[in-house]
């Protein structure tokens, strides 16, 4: 069973988003070749939800959590990363799902709007995503936005 951790950036813990960081650093930075700045801004704004390895020194899963009215007019979840070691394990599905979760109890069963890199669609619309939009490049990344239904 997986230890989800759970927070509002207020209540983070230095090395907490250190690894969080690292995570989101080696995924959309290194691997997808994409120089682009994470620090958005948002990362205040959010809660963060994440799971570590068995030692605690790195984070194998990561996403932010936004209340409706923040990223989009709906709720949202963002800078969703898993990390390559624990890929097929079906750690990336299931840390949708806690998101989903985690944000359907702060604000009730609410829309979710995503920004989806394409060829993760089929992945999201297996967590109840549908396109919403027509596709857009993102950081050079074709992407488009997903919404999921109450």
């Amino acid at each position: 069973m997986t230890a989800w951790r759970y927070a509002a950036w207020s209540a983070l813990t230095t090395a907490e988003l250190y690894r969080m960081l690292v995570l989101r650093q080696r995924v959309f930075v290194v691997e997808q070749t994409c120089p682009y700045l994470d620090a958005d801004g948002f990362d205040p704004q959010a809660h963060h939800l994440w799971t570590d390895d068995a030692a605690g020194t790195a984070a194998l899963a990561c996403l932010r959590v936004f209340g409706p009215g923040v990223k989009y007019a709906e709720a949202s979840l963002g800078r969703i990363a898993t990390a390559p070691e624990a890929r097929g394990t079906g750690l990336g599905r299931a840390l949708v799902a806690e998101g989903i979760a985690r944000l359907q109890a702060s604000h009730g069963d609410v829309p979710i709007r995503i920004g989806a890199q394409r060829y993760l669609e089929r992945f999201y619309g297996d967590a109840g995503f549908e396109i919403a939009s027509e596709p857009y490049l993102e950081d050079g990344i074709p992407h488009t936005e997903m919404w999921r239904r109450p």
